[in-house]
């Protein structure tokens, strides 16, 4: 007899224990990260602080940053390292999650996360429809821009 697969939801997301991991789920399979390197985390730190202020200066929306659910689907929940809702889709952020489709994802790649970041997430947020994904290379010192063109990114150059 063939196993079933299991497909974890949000609401067991909801119900998994806070022991320091970065839990995400992608399609219903659990993707448990490290906690991020400190140079992964000044970039972090950097970059919303300049999308931040940009943001904040012309009034064009909400820059959050991890961990912060965002909820694609009952069985897509991420944390991207940083999340930015235009000030029209504002009403997507709530109480605990942003429950919807952001504007931009950025992701700043570490040893343990780099399949995760090219591969799994790229098809899952061009799949939700997220406009801009920005995947930066800290060792590299570069940032891809993708932009979605119909249901594929399409990096910009």
């Amino acid at each position: 007899m063939a196993r079933q697969k299991l497909v974890l939801t949000y609401e067991d997301y909801l119900k998994m224990p806070d022991d320091r991991t970065r839990k995400q789920i992608i399609g219903g399979d659990l993707f448990v990260t490290a906690a991020p390197s400190p140079l992964h985390q000044r970039v972090v730190v950097e970059l919303t602080s300049i999308l931040h202020a940009h943001a904040r200066e012309h009034g064009l929306g909400t820059v959050l940053v991890a961990p912060v659910d965002v909820v694609l689907s009952q069985i897509d929940v991420v944390q991207p390292d940083i999340v930015f809702v235009a000030a029209a889709n504002r009403h997507i952020i709530g109480a605990a999650a942003v429950q919807g489709v952001p504007d931009l994802v950025v992701e700043v790649l570490s040893p343990s996360t780099l399949k995760l970041d090219r591969e799994h997430k790229m098809d899952l947020y061009a799949g939700a429809g997220i406009p801009e994904y920005w995947i930066v290379d800290p060792d590299s010192r570069t940032a891809e821009i993708y932009r979605l063109a119909q249901d594929a990114y399409r990096l910009e150059r």
